[in-house]
């Protein structure tokens, strides 16, 4: 039986190195294309909180496209890609990629920054669309500067609601919550977590029960992984991740009656975030809103990407038809 052990023993060495082998070139691969992704798309503007990086593309009303949680200025163009017709611009928030996280760094003074960033670009008022954790920002952004807001637009928002509660995804074990922090220090980590286990990355970074993949089209669960793939890679990206963990879970109340301009709140009912909460929350308050639920889609709003943006559309449009 010797023989044949060692046999048996030398053949699995060898598949487990041919295993890693490709492992190592697909991981090699994935990597240089999350690089080549960022490389020469930015531009940066000096501020009075430091440089902030931001990418702008097409023709029309100006958007300002403001990313979620592992995030950056390429994420709130992949983001909202299907806006057409408009000028996005998309900036890269405090601790993501080449925009650096000041001291005591707050989401009144990110939207104080996006303000400057705005006026060195000369938009005039522009439609603000914040997306989960950008959603802090962007209210702030209208509530302090109301002359720079034609419209505000919260997609999944990770706003203060009375009956939100902190961080409402279902609890995970210790041992997968360490994994989940190393995750957030390590491209390989990251990506091995995305590559072994994408049912538990998808509910625990991206707030979605991975069961609406199961039934969702092809472009839906291919949307899904290029969400998680935009956040490689996440050491440039860190600081900010640290930054919207401790400001979006539990939010403080904002004064969401003073905003002056027209809202358009959208989230599902089913989001583990609870962002749902937060989107009722605030078009009971604020003067001008509209609210769009969907019964079911989680924090990515599986299956209603099309109904998502159709929503925006006419949103913009009907801001823009009111422009002086």
């Amino acid at each position: 039986m010797r023989p044949l052990t060692t046999g048996l023993l030398a053949a699995l060495s060898l598949a487990a190195l041919a295993a890693l082998g490709t492992g190592a070139r697909a991981y090699h691969r994935d990597m240089t294309q999350a690089r080549a992704a960022l490389a020469g798309r930015s531009q940066v503007v000096e501020t009075a909180f430091g440089p902030v990086e931001y990418a702008e593309d097409g023709q029309g009303p100006a958007v300002l496209v403001i990313h979620g949680s592992g995030g950056g200025f390429d994420q709130g163009l992949a983001f909202s890609e299907p806006l057409t017709g408009v000028r996005r611009i998309s900036p890269s928030r405090f601790g993501y990629l080449q925009s650096p996280m000041p001291a005591g760094a707050t989401p009144e003074m990110q939207a104080d920054a996006l303000a400057e960033l705005l006026g060195a670009l000369a938009t005039g008022p522009v439609v603000i669309l914040g997306g989960s954790a950008g959603a802090l920002s962007a209210t702030q952004l209208a509530l302090r500067h109301p002359e720079l807001c034609r419209g505000l637009v919260l997609v999944a928002p990770a706003l203060y609601a009375p009956d939100r509660a902190p961080d409402a995804r279902a609890p995970t074990p210790p041992v997968v919550d360490a994994l989940i922090q190393a995750a957030l220090g390590s491209d390989l980590v990251f990506w091995l977590g995305m590559k072994a286990a994408p049912d538990l990355m998808v509910r625990t970074v991206l707030g979605t029960d991975p069961a609406l993949l199961t039934t969702a089209t092809a472009s839906e669960r291919r949307r899904v992984s290029e969400v998680l793939f935009h956040i490689l890679p996440i050491r440039p990206r860190r600081d900010g991740l640290i930054m919207d963990g401790a400001t979006s879970g539990a939010p403080p109340p904002y004064d969401f009656d003073r905003i002056a301009c027209p809202v358009l709140a959208i989230a599902a009912r089913d989001d583990l975030y609870g962002t749902d909460r937060a989107a009722v929350h605030v078009a009971q308050l604020a003067p001008t809103a509209e609210l769009v639920l969907f019964e079911e889609g989680g924090h990515l709003w599986v299956g209603h990407d099309q109904a998502l943006w159709a929503a925006v559309a006419e949103f913009i449009s009907a801001q823009a038809a009111d422009a002086p």
